[in-house]
């Protein structure tokens, strides 16, 4: 068991806090109820992002607070590195990432974690879109979302939900690669999947924001498409080379056969060129998963297995 580990703490909800004083108290006291009336030990850490609403500092001292544990940063750093500190502190072998602007069911966070039994992490799938700019938002999170599952070799319900459940002992060897913004949810799925360990995902109904959104649309969703394609060239770069190089390969072949019945076997420079483009981009997808095998871990986690009973609660 992890030195870090709370006996008496089954689950560690992270919540990330940037200027939410209007609906802070509310969002924590509907976690706090519903953890109350299950059956898990729980502690709340409460990441001040560098709030300056003051909203996380009437948490301190306040009755019947006892099991929150606020951390404040100085200054904004972005939502990666506030749940990224908060996973580091937690003292629970289960740990939830969900937000504390009212939009997902927070009162199931134990229904959650229940259903992480057997599994290495829960994500919460939204029914549906929020947010701003749905006519830009939507398809540009379909296209991210079928770029992830091409890549990941298996389907991805919702890639960037922020409502999750995981094992602490399995994400401890991924929260290094986390980035500063939201695109840290991204990376966390796409390095589960990548290294064999389990995935469930459950429907949920996604609310409308409380207070004002923190999302930069253009800027963030060029932020989850270069983590995508980085979590797979970390974990399988074969996945994304071999595709680029087959199509150039066939490009050539084809290109070759035209050259050959129409230039009386004489084939062209731009053939050539195609052909060996082709062949250097597959050399270079085998060293990069030569370097990635070489490089990989011996002593990983194991995986959850289905033989793990629901009556048990989630352990590390």
């Amino acid at each position: 068991m992890d030195a870090h580990l709370d006996p008496s703490v089954d689950v560690s909800i992270v919540l990330p806090v940037f200027n939410e004083a209007g609906h802070l108290a509310e969002e924590v006291r509907r976690i706090r109820e519903a953890m109350d009336a299950s059956r898990y030990g729980y502690e709340i850490l409460v990441i001040d992002d560098g709030s300056t609403d003051g909203g996380a500092a009437g948490l301190e001292g306040a009755a019947g607070m006892e099991n929150i544990r606020l951390v404040r940063f100085d200054q904004n750093r972005g939502s990666g590195a506030a749940r990224r500190v908060g996973t580091t502190l937690a003292r629970g072998g289960v740990v939830v990432w969900t937000d504390a602007d009212m939009t997902y069911p927070n009162d199931l966070i134990p229904e959650l974690v229940d259903h992480l039994a057997g599994c290495d992490m829960v994500v919460g799938a939204r029914r549906s879109e929020g947010g701003s700019r749905k006519l830009l938002r939507i398809p540009a999170k379909w296209a991210i979302r079928m770029l992830a599952s091409f890549l990941a070799m298996t389907s991805i319900p919702d890639l960037n939900s922020g409502f999750r459940a995981f094992r602490k002992v399995v994400a401890d060897q991924y929260l290094h690669l986390l980035p500063t913004g939201f695109s840290c949810v991204t990376t966390l799925t796409m390095s589960f999947l990548s290294n064999g360990y389990s995935v469930r995902y459950t429907p949920i109904d996604y609310a409308p924001r409380a207070g004002e959104s923190k999302f930069h649309w253009w800027k963030d969703t060029a932020h989850y498409i270069k983590q995508v394609i980085r979590m797979v060239l970390l974990w399988n770069p074969l996945r994304f080379f071999a595709p680029i190089g087959g199509v150039l390969g066939a490009a050539g072949l084809i290109k070759l056969v035209y050259d050959l019945a129409t230039k009386d076997l004489r084939v062209a420079t731009n053939t050539v060129v195609l052909l060996m483009s082709a062949a250097a981009v597959l050399l270079v997808a085998l060293l990069a998963d030569l370097l990635v095998q070489i490089n990989r871990p011996r002593d990983m986690v194991i995986p959850a297995t289905s033989a793990s009973s629901s009556e048990d609660p989630p352990s590390g």
